[in-house]
């Protein structure tokens, strides 16, 4: 193919002079500004005419690919000799995680539920009754705790433990109402709290950590502990501590419990809490599961704040960065999602450009077919009107009265003035003083058909047709006009002669 304006267009593909070829056509745009715009677009034709008609703004095709060519990769994980030991005989990555599992603890809403009336009536017997065994019950255990540890049944242990924990006197409440609550009491006991704990259940906490990609420091207190109070005063508020966890660059979410709580207390069960105070960190680990929250880092018992401190950043240093890659991966998908729909708008807005062109293309050849057929179907009905209009003078002209004989009495004498269009000029004849108005308007429509042949032909009136004059009769001196009536004559109207002038009157369209 020859160039074009210094292009080379036999360098062009196929399926690129194809593309080329709907670009112009819709467009109208030379090829030397087509070309460049279209390689832009990657050779999309939608998308370049959608920057044609709309203004070309940002390449989202580059800025995909940017974006793609951006992402941070995950840092190794470096581990020292003694870690790797530790993992290849104890944790073998083929058959286990290297992290334990965190579980999403929610808490069971049964204690709130309240049983109807009707059937807490037909209870209430079983309940009395109930009661008093467990009292009598009770009381017997209490008999029993005066007896050595090693002649106690062991149903005797668990029995007071478990009801120790749940007659703590401590009402159920919901995740969010128990969090305010903890929040409350360590206020009160240990003054101003300047930790943002997380004010829902501890379900929601972890839920949180996963969705932001942060790590969830759960801390487990137990007011019967000797060690609590000394462990929130030295360590768990201290200065280092409270400014390492707001830091909002570490991405640190708090959730506090007391394990006297119903959630908390579960929270401890499912963790293995055997200590108190209880630590650990939790955050996604995404080199052992894309949704898997592994706990990374477990602070049990009392500690100096350096230890705890410590703690807590060794964990967020070694997992810190995959955390990062995941963060930063979710970025770019989310980037190209918001690219592709940008994409999508973008071809959107193109087909609706080019339907509306379509639709007015139609609408335009609709018109244009309706007009010309509305054109053929008066220039048809105009050809049969006139023809009509020719058979009817041809009929009309053989019955026009002949003209009398010059010395006929009663006759009419007029001297009438032909239109210019007809050439006939000023044309002098008789009538008889009975001719009626109609007949001389016929004697001047078939003018021109009475001096080629005689009258008396064989024509026929056509059928459903009604002849209207296109001319007017009037009287010269006094100005009268005539119309054609049947009824009055010529005797009538202008007695023994006179002239008459003959008017073309512009026809409505529609007669």
């Amino acid at each position: 193919m020859a160039a074009q304006d210094g292009l080379d267009l036999g360098s062009l593909s196929a399926s690129q002079q194809e593309a080329l070829q709907q670009y112009t056509d819709v467009t109208g745009q030379e090829i030397g500004d087509a070309i460049p715009l279209l390689q832009r677009s990657q050779w999309n034709v939608q998308f370049a005419i959608a920057k044609f008609f709309d203004g070309e703004g940002p390449d989202v095709v580059a800025q995909a690919q940017a974006a793609h060519d951006s992402i941070p990769r995950a840092t190794a994980r470096h581990e020292n000799l003694q870690e790797a030991l530790i993992d290849d005989a104890f944790l073998p990555p083929t058959r286990r995680p290297q992290t334990e599992p965190a579980p999403r603890v929610v808490p069971q809403p049964s204690a709130l539920y309240r049983t109807p009336l009707l059937i807490s009536l037909l209870l209430a017997p079983f309940r009395v009754g109930y009661k008093l065994l467990a009292g009598v019950f009770r009381s017997i255990l209490y008999f029993l705790t005066f007896l050595p540890q090693s002649l106690r049944p062991g149903f005797v242990a668990s029995s007071l433990s478990k009801g120790l924990r749940q007659t703590n006197g401590r009402r159920v409440t919901l995740p969010k109402e128990t969090a305010q609550r903890f929040r409350r009491d360590f206020e009160e006991e240990y003054g101003e709290c300047s930790l943002p704990f997380f004010e829902d259940g501890h379900a929601q906490a972890l839920d949180a950590a996963k969705k932001d990609l942060k790590f969830l420091l759960t801390v487990l207190l137990s007011p019967e502990h000797d060690d609590t109070e000394s462990f929130v005063r030295e360590t768990l508020l201290s200065p280092e501590v409270v400014s390492f966890i707001n830091d909002p660059s570490n991405n640190v979410i708090v959730w506090g419990g007391n394990v006297l709580d119903s959630e908390a207390y579960q929270v401890a069960r499912e963790y293995s809490c055997v200590k108190y105070p209880f630590s650990c960190v939790v955050c996604l680990t995404p080199k052992e599961g894309s949704t898997r929250m592994g706990i990374v880092k477990r602070l049990v018992g009392p500690m100096t704040p350096e230890s705890y401190l410590a703690g807590i950043q060794g964990a967020i240093t070694r997992y810190g960065p995959d955390l990062n890659g995941a963060r930063s991966e979710r970025a770019a998908q989310e980037m190209a999602r918001n690219l592709r729909s940008q994409q999508d708008s973008a071809y959107e807005r193109s087909l609706a450009v080019d339907r509306e062109r379509a639709r007015q293309k139609r609408e335009a050849a609709a018109a244009a077919a309706a007009a010309e057929k509305r054109a053929l179907e008066e220039a048809e009905a105009a050809a049969q009107l006139q023809e009509q209009r020719q058979r009817w003078r041809e009929w009309r002209a053989t019955t026009v009265l002949p003209e009398p004989d010059a010395g006929a009495e009663d006759v009419v004498r007029l001297a009438v003035n032909m239109p210019a269009s007809s050439g006939a000029g000023r044309v002098i004849r008789r009538f008889t003083k009975d001719t009626t108005l109609e007949e001389l308007y016929a004697f001047v429509e078939c003018y021109d058909l009475l001096q080629d042949r005689p009258s008396g032909g064989s024509t026929s009136k056509p059928d459903g047709y009604e002849h209207k004059y296109g001319f007017r009769i009037a009287s010269v001196m006094p100005r009268e006009t005539f119309e054609p009536s049947i009824s009055a004559t010529v005797g009538e109207k202008m007695g023994r002669g006179g002239n008459l002038v003959v008017e073309d009157v512009l026809m409505d369209e529609e007669e």
